[in-house]
């Protein structure tokens, strides 16, 4: 009987992917980023080991959300004094925060815990077209 494939941390080999956000809908951009995330495009995938790709958001600031998300979604903080809660609508968050917001829907994609806190760390999100990331020549991930 054959063993199936468990890939070591010594042997991850990671590419560098540009996604362009502008017109895609967030949540749909959050799974295809978190899945490259976790390396489950890969077919080395090892459930325990962070065999992901490090991934460039661009344009965090024309992403999209359908219905009335923009009025009605509400991203919410808490300061943890008394009275310390902070509410925000998601069209505040994309006018004023739009790196934030493509960042917390990924990372609730992420598994919880120490290995999807360094997953995490491969994600880059930049509202505008530029990223000081070209020495490391990333792909275009359409």
């Amino acid at each position: 009987m054959k063993n199936s494939y468990m890939q070591r941390k010594e042997d991850v080999v990671r590419d560098w992917w540009v996604i362009d956000a502008e017109g895609e809908t967030l949540g749909r951009l959050a799974t295809k980023v978190a899945t490259v995330l976790r390396g489950k495009h890969k077919p080395t995938y090892t459930p325990h080991i962070d065999g992901g790709d490090n991934v460039i958001v661009i344009n965090a600031s024309k992403v999209n959300l359908t219905g009335n998300k923009l009025d009605d979604k509400i991203y919410y903080n808490h300061s943890g004094y008394t009275g310390g809660l902070r509410e925000r609508t998601a069209r505040t968050m994309r006018d004023n925060y739009p790196v934030e917001m493509i960042e917390r829907a990924v990372k609730g994609m992420l598994p919880k815990g120490r290995l999807g806190r360094q997953m995490y760390k491969k994600l880059f999100v930049y509202a505008g077209s530029e990223h000081p990331h070209m020495a490391q020549k990333p792909k275009e991930m359409k």
